[in-house]
């Protein structure tokens, strides 16, 4: 990879690489963070910062606050955490003469067209300055249906809204191995398709303070790589880790991004709300996920529906197991689609210019 090769991209850095081991923040850690994404701004590239960490400078703060409810007690640690985490990123990008921007976002504000929008320009205003917008998941009010699964998700949607070149998350390992890190046959994965499956190769672990792990890394990964971004997975505790990744210069999985995809589908990865549902057959999910041929989702595959959806509105798509692995837009209503459920000889249901699935 040649050195400045993108001239966009996310950053997104973990909970383990920003505290210590007691939970409280890493000045040193996120001092070199901060160089790093100043070194690049400097060299033209437009960087973008998703960072967690507000949570743990809330308990940092007041750790005493621990009778309260565990949704409460979450909400206002950030609350309090995200005020000393923003002026400690004032503090150390001001001596780069650099600015930064908050903007705190929840699931809701990807899924209304208006807030989306609103945030895009906001974040592409900021870009075109000598600024770094900082990203964050609003803890202050994302519970249970607002919240992200965590902040590579957020990430992963920042990066396909801005149509970054690429998608950079940090944690405490050096990307995904072929067994847990530090077993003696435990191999780097270097390189992965955005379609491979490589579930197997991901423990059952998370991060000690964080809530996401490598199954939610590597699934953002791949889904960000397949709506048209490179993912690089890296150790965001290795001196210069931004500088050498982007120069090839330091261990790392990176996953190599697929076609890009239309714009509908991009706005389909932002799981905007939808109108109903339609479970399919195996058949048919093996006919959408199978990587090798483009499929549109027939009546034939479809076992069960719900939900009054008209045509033109969006319907999620169910596995057997009621898993969801997609989204689509309707080509018939509800009371069209009804009598021909697992028949053959009907035109698409969902065509797949208007499909994604995860």
């Amino acid at each position: 990879m040649a050195t400045w090769h993108y001239k966009r991209i996310v950053v997104k850095v973990g909970t383990n690489v920003l505290t210590r081991d007691d939970g409280s923040l890493d000045i040193t850690s996120i001092s070199h963070i901060t160089d790093q994404l100043a070194a690049l701004k400097k060299q033209g590239v437009g960087v973008v910062l998703v960072s967690s960490g507000a949570v743990g400078a809330g308990r940092e703060l007041l750790p005493e606050a621990v009778h309260f409810d565990t949704v409460v007690r979450r909400q206002m640690l950030s609350a309090i955490g995200q005020v000393r985490l923003m002026e400690l990123y004032r503090q150390l990008f001001s001596g780069h003469r650099l600015l930064c921007g908050q903007i705190l976002a929840t699931r809701e504000d990807f899924r209304d067209r208006t807030h989306y929008l609103n945030m895009r320009n906001c974040i592409e205003a900021l870009l075109h300055d000598q600024v770094v917008p900082i990203l964050n998941e609003n803890d202050a009010v994302s519970v249970t249906e607002l919240m992200f699964t965590d902040n590579d998700q957020l990430a992963s949607l920042v990066t396909t809204m801005l149509n970054a070149d690429a998608l950079i998350i940090l944690s405490s390992v050096d990307g995904l191995f072929t067994a847990a890190p530090g077993t003696p046959d435990a191999r780097l994965i270097t390189e992965l398709a955005a379609y491979e499956d490589a579930q197997q190769y991901v423990a059952p672990v998370k991060s000690s303070f964080g809530r996401g792990g490598m199954d939610t890394k590597l699934r953002m990964a791949q889904q960000t790589a397949r709506l048209g971004a490179d993912v690089i997975l890296a150790n965001g505790r290795r001196p210069n880790i931004l500088i050498d990744v982007l120069n090839d210069a330091a261990p790392c999985t990176k996953v190599r991004k697929g076609m890009a995809p239309s714009s509908v589908k991009k706005w389909l990865a932002h799981e905007p709300d939808t109108k109903g549902s339609v479970q399919i057959n195996e058949g048919a999910q093996q006919a959408l996920t199978d990587a090798n041929h483009v499929s549109s989702l027939l009546p034939v595959g479809i076992i069960d529906m719900k939900g009054d959806f008209k045509k033109g509105d969006l319907v999620r798509i169910l596995a057997t197991d009621n898993t969801p692995i997609g989204i689509g837009l309707a080509q018939y209503d509800a009371e069209q689609l009804k009598p021909i459920l697992g028949k053959k000889g009907s035109k698409a249901f969902i065509h797949y210019d208007y499909l994604l699935v995860y």
